[in-house]
């Protein structure tokens, strides 16, 4: 059924994209041209900001639809189509965003009027004026060249990193013996089996994952763990360094020491010593229950080869971290993980999340542009005997990224540039990580679940256990994710660097364990090239406020509180970017943030 409002099609022809691409480039060419033609005396809030805002909000519809294919068309012309208007569109993009005299045109309407309209208004024009100013435009010609010049090969480089992961399609072949109970997974998928009897194993991540966490067979980890670390690892490594040292000539041309200082200049933290501090205390606090999680993963180990037979090495590799951290969940806290996504399927989950929850932006006639918001992801498959049956791990991340569907959904604001999800980047993950919290709690829990045979509830026996496993593996599950935030910050405070060789050192001083040896995990990490660069931390950073939000209102004033639910929907969600995140989360909270709910949620208190 047609959605009133919506203005987004995915009726296309490969002709189709190629006309609306060009389409999108002669319109808004068309309407830049007219306001850098203005006259200084001439300028007004009609004829330079309304004429910028409403091109915003169509431009951004109508890409999408041309854009958004590359990323889930099943016809691989139409993917390639999708790819390419990408870059032409980026290209473009580029060349609007160094337009010298829409920037001057800018300045003008804000010398002549201050303080006109609303505070959106304003900070509308002093965010475009501050991202013109970050493209140089105050600088020399010159130097605008060779910034234009660096940003488009930048987007084209950033676009085949992402598209070699998306177009990866390596498959890995193993025996029965060689998966164990693994080969239920593949039960009633024939597509997954070979002809002399071999499972085909694929790096994606519904295999990926499964097997990482159950493959009894230290080898088999061990080559799953090798390809996936290893996927595009000719193409993409080159690629990302060329990034990274682009990245650090951009931000050196203007005025900037690093890239992260760059970047940071327009998020929460500020600077990458704030982040440093952050990241490095953390660790420090996080390494004692590491240690001890790591003294029962080798106890585990050593057990486990004695009992089968394979060799003991007396230490924890990578392609043993997720293996362990299961094994622990399972008899630490004695967590049936393949009984548990009995209750979970998909439809099920599904109907429990739109229960546990229109708006977007003004259109040139002042009435609101619907939000539309897809979420991609990777589930497990039905089979011929079952539905979609959800791991734990899978309903959480459905949860977390549907918070960021919501965030997109519910922001109500005057600018495209505002809505949704355009809040700092190290504040994006907050509203997506709170919704996490209800897939760990009772009375929530029972509404998204039931089991797929009859729909009971899950026993509560099974669920006590669930929610006590939280804290299972707290050290080291934050400290790869630190780790990971200390990667992305060291190679994007140089001027150029080997990312695998900056990993590879990390790993063993964060985590304790070597990088698997022939891999390159850096060029498999998809935010490096997707736009993350300099701002991985934000998972960990943002989680502070989340936990904060989720334990002073919700734990406290009730979980499923409509209330508090309403005033989460209006100081968090509804402004999108057009405040700061630290006056939204002093109007929900009534005070400044702390840090203490985030470390009591790690087992740190």
């Amino acid at each position: 059924m047609a959605i009133a409002g919506n203005k987004l099609t995915w009726k296309i022809k490969t002709d189709d994209i190629e006309k609306e691409s060009t389409e999108l480039v002669v319109k808004t060419k068309k309407i830049y041209d007219k306001i850098g033609g203005l006259k200084p005396e001439d300028i007004n809030f009609n004829n330079v900001v309304k004429q910028l805002a409403d091109n915003d909000c169509w431009y951004a519809v109508k890409r999408n639809n041309v854009d958004f294919l590359q990323h889930v068309c099943p016809d691989k012309t139409l993917r390639d189509a999708s790819n390419a208007a990408d870059k032409v569109l980026s290209e473009f993009d580029v060349e609007m965003s160094m337009r010298q005299d829409v920037f001057d045109a800018l300045l003008t309407y804000q010398k002549k009027f201050p303080g006109d309209r609303s505070d959106e208004t304003r900070r509308y024009v002093e965010r475009q004026i501050k991202l013109g100013k970050r493209n140089g435009l105050h600088l020399t010609k010159v130097t605008q060249e060779k910034i234009k010049a660096q940003k488009k090969r930048m987007s084209d480089l950033s676009i085949d990193f992402g598209k070699n992961l998306n177009e990866e399609k390596s498959v890995l072949e193993f025996t029965s013996d060689e998966l164990g109970i693994l080969k239920l997974i593949f039960v009633g998928m024939l597509d997954h089996w070979t002809e002399d009897g071999k499972l085909k194993v694929t790096l994606k991540y519904p295999h990926y994952f499964p097997c990482m966490k159950k493959a009894r067979n230290p080898e088999t980890r061990k080559k799953l763990e090798t390809a996936f670390n290893s996927r595009c690892m000719k193409e993409n490594g080159p690629i990302l360094e060329e990034l990274i040292k682009l990245r650090h000539e951009k931000a050196a041309l203007l005025g900037f020491p690093t890239h992260a200082a760059f970047v940071l200049d327009m998020r929460m933290a500020k600077s990458p010593d704030t982040v440093a501090t952050f990241l490095q205390e953390l660790a420090k606090k996080l390494q004692p229950l590491k240690e001890a999680e790591m003294k029962l993963f080798l106890e585990y180990k050593k057990e486990e080869c004695e009992k089968y037979g394979y060799e003991f090495d007396n230490k924890i590799n990578m392609w043993d971290f997720r293996y362990y951290m299961t094994m622990v969940e399972e008899k630490k806290y004695a967590v049936d993980q393949n009984k548990l996504k009995e209750y979970f399927p998909m439809e099920t989950v599904t109907k429990g999340l739109l229960d546990i929850y229109q708006p977007g932006c003004l259109l040139p006639d002042g009435s609101r542009q619907i939000a539309i918001a897809a979420m991609v992801a990777n589930f497990t498959k039905p089979t011929d005997d079952q539905p979609s049956l959800l791991t734990h791990d899978e309903v959480e991340t459905y949860f977390h990224e549907f918070g960021h569907v919501m965030h997109q959904i519910c922001a109500e604001t005057e600018y495209a540039l505002f809505s949704g999800t355009a809040v700092e980047r190290d504040f994006v993950e907050a509203p997506s990580q709170m919704l996490e919290n209800w897939c760990w709690e009772k009375e929530p829990l029972n509404r998204m679940s039931g089991h797929y045979k009859d729909s009971s509830n899950i026993p509560d026996e099974l669920l006590e256990k669930l929610m006590a496993s939280r804290i299972a593996n707290a050290g080291c599950f934050n400290l790869r994710q630190i780790l990971l935030g200390t990667f992305d910050q060291t190679v994007h405070t140089q001027s150029q660097a080997d990312p695998a060789a900056v990993y590879s050192d990390l790993c063993k001083e964060i985590l304790g364990i070597d990088a698997t040896p022939n891999t390159n995990m850096p060029a498999t990490f998809g935010h490096m090239g997707g736009g993350y660069d300099a701002q991985y931390y934000g998972y960990m950073w943002s989680e502070v406020f989340c936990m904060d939000m989720f334990y002073s209102r919700f734990r406290k004033e009730g979980i499923m509180s409509s209330e508090v639910g309403a005033d989460y929907r209006n100081y968090i969600l509804k402004p999108g970017g057009s405040m700061d995140a630290t006056v939204m989360l002093r109007n929900f909270l009534g005070r400044n943030p702390k840090q203490d709910a985030f470390l009591e949620s790690k087992g740190l208190k």
